[in-house]
C-alpha cells in the first residue's frame, strides 16, 4: 500500500513497514512549513497504524538527509513577523518539530534513519531520535544551530549528550561544524555505516528485520532505554519488570519459545 501524504515527503507502507522519505532534493531535503507538517502527519500516522511494526525514515536524493529549517522561507517569516510586531517566527518548534521527535521517540515500534547525506540543525536531531542509524560514508553531521545564533531545538540538546557525553556534545554546539560519517561513528552517533551505494539496500534491510521482529518486545526495550535514561536503577527495575511482564505476555513471546524448543526460525506477528 502506498500513499503520498505529499510531494515534500513520501509516505509507504509495506509488510508491516512504513517508509518515509523527505523530498526536497533540490532543495537539499530543507524543511519548510510543507514539508514539516508532512513529516509530522506522516510519523504520527505511522505511529497509530496497528498494521506498522517498523518505520524507516530517509530522504531523496544524494546531497542531503535533511539540512534543517528551510533558511529563505524562516527569512521571510522572520521579516513578516516584524514587520507586524506580532507572532512568533520560531513557532515551528513547537508545531512542527516537537511532534516530528515525539512521534518518533514515543512510537511503540522501531524507526530507523537511513542516513544519505548531510543531516544538519533538526535533521541531524530527527536522525539521533530514531532508534537506529544506518550511515553512508559520504554522510556528514552537524549541529548548526549556534552558526545562525540560535539555541538547540528537535530534541539535540537531550539526544546528543546521552549518545557522546556532555562534553563532546556541549563542543559541537557551541563550535558547530561538519563531521564526518566515519568521525560520527567513532564517536558514537552512528550504528551502521556503509558505503554510500549500498545506503539504501542496507537501510531496508536492517528496518524490514525490525518490521518482521517482536514488536511488543521492541516497544519494551524502546520505553524501557528512555526511562532509564532519567531514572534511577531502583526504578529502572520496577519499570523493567513491568514490561517485561507486558512483553511475556505478547503472542510473540510464545511464538519465539517454542520455535526455539522447535529448533526454528520464529514467525513473529507483532502481537
Amino acid at each position: 500500500m502506498a500513499d503520498h501524504v505529499a510531494d515534500t515527503v513520501l509516505y509507504e507502507v509495506t509488510d508491516g513497514l512504513a517508509t518515509i522519505t523527505i523530498n526536497r532534493p533540490d532543495a537539499m531535503n530543507a524543511m519548510n512549513t510543507a514539508a514539516k507538517a508532512a513529516l509530522r502527519d506522516a510519523l504520527q500516522s505511522a505511529a497509530a497504524d496497528t498494521a506498522v511494526r517498523a518505520v524507516l525514515l530517509t530522504a531523496a536524493g544524494s546531497r542531503a538527509f535533511c539540512v534543517g529549517q528551510d533558511l529563505k522561507e524562516h527569512v521571510a517569516t522572520l521579516t513578516a513577523t516584524r514587520e507586524s510586531g506580532s507572532g512568533n517566527a520560531l513557532s515551528t518548534v513547537q508545531e512542527h518539530y516537537n511532534p516530528v521527535v515525539r512521534a518518533i521517540t514515543e512510537m511503540e515500534k522501531p524507526v530507523v534513519a537511513g542516513v544519505n547525506g548531510v543531516a544538519a540543525g533538526a535533521g541531524f536531531g530527527f536522525a539521533l531520535a530514531c532508534d537506529y542509524r544506518v550511515v553512508a560514508d559520504s554522510a556528514s553531521f552537524n549541529t548548526s544551530f549556534a552558526g545562525v545564533a540560535l539555541t538547540a531545538d528537535s530534541g539535540v540538546s537531550w539526544t546528543l549528550p546521552r549518545l557522546i557525553g556532555q562534553s563532546r556534545a556541549a563542543d559541537l554546539l557551541l563550535f558547530p561544524r561538519s563531521i564526518s560519517a566515519q568521525d560520527a561513528y567513532e564517536l558514537g552517533i552512528v550504528n551502521k555505516l556503509v558505503p554510500a551505494a549500498d545506503l539504501a539496500a542496507e537501510a531496508l534491510a536492517v528496518a524490514r528485520k525490525l518490521a518482521d521482529g517482536p514488536t511488543v518486545a521492541y516497544a519494551a526495550l524502546k520505553a524501557s532505554l528512555a526511562y532509564g535514561a532519567g531514572h534511577t536503577l531502583s526504578e529502572t527495575l520496577e519499570k523493567e519488570d513491568e514490561l517485561q511482564t507486558k512483553a511475556g505476555a505478547s503472542e510473540d513471546h510464545t511464538i519465539a519459545v517454542q520455535a526455539f524448543l522447535d529448533k526454528a526460525k520464529p514467525k513473529y506477528l507483532g502481537r
